[in-house]
């Protein structure tokens, strides 16, 4: 008998719970491994090649529609140029993330990327509160304690104005490779108070010259841009660039005939006259309703999400999600099947609880016992006594099914773009040779397989598709991507405006 939809098993932490979860704890209906092997077909049925090809040929009908129209994805930027890794130069690199920032140093050459040196700060509650220019300020003010280390000092001729970039990692409405409208931050940030609508880069710039420092706002990138930016200086085969960790998004090198003349709003004719192609945000978060496969545990977290159906590609991924799904599945093992013993740990009702770097520990865990993942589970959601070995097993095993299946629906995306941009450039998957994916984020880079797994399901996918051999696509890890990403897109800024 299969399991009744999870509606029917409440979360305790939601209403009309307490009473009828411990009566379905006392009347466990099925055994742990006939619900086992319920939660492997759910997860694992997809997975099969021949539906992830099906699924890559809904994505990229959904991609070319939103290439057409949408004000949301697919956003082409200003850059349209990819870096030919000869370019070289020393630059201050910005990175304005949600918790900190930090500043660095860089110096291109020869296609290597050095990181002279690099200061983080962090961004408190007070620093989030600064309104308008005086946030603009705080930066500046870090920028200065930035210049005046020794070390930049020896690399920098202070007579000279030193170029910077910024990678900024919020919204704004780009109006050129230099500045963007300055949009809402959310976050807690209140920068914007009485400066929103205004140009980003005057605002950095301006900041910069209150405190007479002798720099240059020249280049403004969004996360996914400079991963790709980042990785492309190094190795010219780099079309896509991934970011997979709290969130997802993914960029893409297409011409420019692949979108419509409408989703580039209103650029100088000159932009056009010089833009053969176009780095793209794809915001990849946002794709994949009604395509990639659910679970009723993905449509319990869509539901009670506070913006369901906005980034279903995420929910089912990234690192924000993947321990909610896991987290759920094991909530219903508790109470249907009497896992722990039937007995909830504490603090395991609430939602997003279990994060997903306690599925990393389950998954990497090489102990004969599985002693780190029980130490680990016993920190973050104590039982009244230890779980027995049986159940670290079933959790892991809900675990590696959740990030498997992560694994493939992130492969069948990339085979997505990767034909999306092989028709769009008139390419034969037998001809396109290699390309390679810049890759950035904790998930992509840290959780143990992950990304191996990833691979083997892009190979095998590419492969059906009739790609050569030798034109494999790879999934490439680009360490440090905003910072050296935000230098980059100043030196193909400068190697343009000498060749213009």
């Amino acid at each position: 008998m299969l399991p009744s939809p999870i509606h029917a098993v409440l979360p305790p932490s939601l209403p009309d719970s307490p009473k009828r979860v411990h009566n379905v704890v006392r009347a466990c209906d099925l055994s742990m491994d006939d619900f086992l092997r319920d939660v492997q077909r759910q997860f694992e049925a997809p997975l099969r090649p021949e539906r992830l090809l099906q699924m890559s040929a809904r994505l990229q009908d959904q991609f070319t529609q939103k290439l057409n129209s949408s004000s949301m994805c697919m956003l082409p930027s200003y850059n349209h140029s990819l870096p030919t890794g000869h370019e070289s130069g020393t630059y201050l690199a910005l990175d304005v993330g949600g918790s900190t920032f930090r500043v660095a140093l860089v110096q291109l050459g020869s296609k290597r990327m050095e990181l002279v040196t690099i200061f983080c700060f962090p961004i408190s509650n007070a620093v989030r509160a600064l309104e308008g220019t005086a946030f603009f300020d705080w930066m500046a003010d870090r920028i200065a304690d930035t210049l005046l280390d020794p070390q930049v000092q020896a690399h920098v001729d202070c007579a000279t104005t030193l170029p910077m970039g910024v990678a900024w990692s919020f919204p704004i409405e780009q109006t050129s490779e230099r500045g963007g409208i300055l949009l809402g931050m959310g976050k807690g940030f209140r920068a914007t108070n009485g400066v929103i609508g205004q140009d980003l880069g005057d605002l950095i710039q301006q900041a910069c010259v209150r405190r007479n420092l002798n720099v240059r706002m020249d280049a403004i990138v969004n996360d996914s841009s400079a991963t790709l930016l980042s990785r492309a200086y190094e190795d010219d085969s780099t079309r896509l660039a991934l970011i997979l960790g709290t969130g997802l998004n993914a960029s893409i090198h297409l011409p420019v005939t692949a979108l419509s003349r409408d989703k580039f709003g209103k650029r100088p004719q000159e932009w056009h006259d010089q833009a053969e192609r176009v780095l793209v945000n794809t915001e990849l978060s946002m794709f994949g309703k009604n395509i990639l496969p659910t679970t009723r545990w993905d449509e319990y977290l869509n539901a009670n999400h506070d913006h369901p159906d906005f980034q279903p590609y995420e929910h089912l991924i990234s690192g924000r999600y993947m321990g909610e799904i896991v987290r759920l599945v094991l909530l219903e093992a508790i109470q249907r099947a009497g896992l722990f013993g039937g007995n909830i740990p504490e603090k395991f009702s609430e939602p997003y609880s279990f994060d997903t770097g306690i599925m990393a520990v389950f998954e990497s865990d090489e102990t004969p016992t599985l002693s780190k993942a029980c130490t680990t589970l016993q920190a973050a959601h104590p039982l009244p006594s230890p779980p027995t070995y049986a159940d670290l097993v079933h959790v892991r095993r809900i675990c590696q099914l959740v990030s498997h299946r992560a694994a493939a629906y992130l492969a069948t995306g990339v085979h997505a773009l990767w034909e999306l941009r092989n028709k769009a450039e008139n390419l034969a998957p037998a001809t396109v040779g290699h390309v390679s994916i810049s890759c950035n984020g904790s998930v992509i880079e840290k959780y143990p397989a992950f990304r191996p797994r990833a691979q083997s399901y892009i190979n095998e996918l590419t492969a059906l598709s009739g790609a050569n051999p030798d034109g494999c696509v790879d999934l490439e890890l680009a360490y440090e991507s905003s910072i050296f990403g935000a230098a980059v897109a100043v030196c193909c800024l400068e190697s343009h405006d000498q060749v213009s």
